[in-house]
């Protein structure tokens, strides 16, 4: 595979991650853990049927304990925190706060070694800081209600819990994608796991519900993760994390087309900030 084909296949990857917000929000009331153990398995699902004729790819489960760290941690941590945000905040202002993540990857790569933290970096940060603050200023209905205060938190620490997966996943450039399969699996138990302790099963109620699920899974669950653990270790990481920060702006897009936000002047601004932001932190990846 060459390194351009590589590169297209992350770059779908964001793609269908600009579909996630929308997608979890028509699953309706499904609980967070329920959904989230319901679409990994979906898309471990998808992994391993790329195992048939292979049966050497199995070998690829056979990984040291902090590739499963990462890789779970990673994983679960983060849609746990997202599913959790869009139940209980705005989608369209709880999916700005989770995409501050291409910003917050250019913040924490430049701390490891042989990078720098630029002029340029921290001018991009404080525009992100700035596309937050306006969220909470200027939202619509005079304040956010309390109880969507822990679902709008959940949301800016899930932007963390992936930047931190996305660097550290640089470091383990070894683990073939193959593996991302038991990552899914293991999240999906894990899930599954929680959701056992702490909630209520409900099941879709109509088949839009259902069709949302299915292609959760398949997609921004899914082949996905697959899609851009290809692109991180085969393609151009500099062109995938600048195209990156156009997720945001085609999130609160998707979520306005199928009619789960409103536009607004604040939400636009919002999203400008945070995209121009981490354009102008991740400008050296495009020379």
């Amino acid at each position: 595979m060459t390194p351009r084909a590589a590169t297209l296949i992350g770059l779908t990857a964001i793609l269908m991650w600009s579909l996630l917000a929308g997608l979890t929000v028509a699953t309706g009331k499904i609980p967070a853990f329920q959904l989230a153990a319901m679409t990994f398995a979906i898309g471990a699902l998808v992994g391993f049927l790329t195992f048939i004729g292979r049966p050497q790819a199995i070998r690829a489960l056979r990984q040291p304990p902090i590739a499963w760290i990462v890789g779970v941690g990673g994983l679960f941590g983060y849609h746990a925190l997202y599913f959790l945000a869009l139940r209980f905040a705005p989608p369209a202002e709880a999916g700005l706060l989770n995409y501050l993540w291409p910003l917050l990857i250019v913040l924490f790569s430049s701390a490891l070694p042989g990078e720098r933290l630029l002029p340029h970096h921290i001018i991009g940060a404080l525009l992100g800081l700035a596309g937050t603050v306006l969220l909470f200023a200027g939202n619509a209905s005079g304040g956010f209600a309390p109880g969507q205060l822990p679902g709008l938190a959940a949301a800016f620490v899930a932007a963390f819990v992936w930047a931190t997966y996305s660097v550290m996943s640089r470091k383990l450039k070894s683990v073939p994608t193959d593996a991302v399969a038991g990552f899914c699996a293991a999240t999906a138990l894990l899930a599954a796991a929680v959701h056992g302790l702490i909630e209520v099963t409900v099941w879709p109620e109509t088949l839009t519900q259902w069709l949302a699920i299915t292609a959760l899974g398949i997609g921004p669950v899914g082949a996905a993760f697959y899609a851009w653990d290809i692109g991180m270790k085969r393609g151009d990481i500099r062109v995938l994390g600048a195209a990156s920060y156009a997720t945001p702006l085609l999130s609160t897009a998707f979520l306005i087309l199928a009619g789960f936000a409103r536009p607004s002047a604040t939400i636009a601004i919002a999203a400008v900030l945070i995209a121009g932001g981490g354009l102008i932190a991740a400008r050296d990846m495009f020379r």
